[in-house]
């Protein structure tokens, strides 16, 4: 699966947005939610040592389909 990770920027804090396939969001929220808990706690910790707020989005990236005429 393919998984794109984009970092957005406000005064104050940084929006990790990660865009994850359908058939992957499992695999990266984990079993009870471990691993994405995890990858939110190095946000905060990250974010304790320069000051600044990071939180991560997950975002689960479905297709896109165009309208036919």
């Amino acid at each position: 699966g393919k998984i794109e990770v984009k970092e957005v920027e406000g005064d104050m804090s940084t929006i990790i947005q990660v865009k994850v396939a359908p058939s992957d969001i499992g695999k990266v929220i984990g079993k009870q939610g471990r691993i994405i808990e995890a990858i939110r706690t190095l946000g905060k910790a990250i974010g304790g040592k320069s000051k600044r707020n990071y939180m991560i989005e997950m975002i689960e990236d479905t297709p896109r389909y165009k309208e036919s005429q």
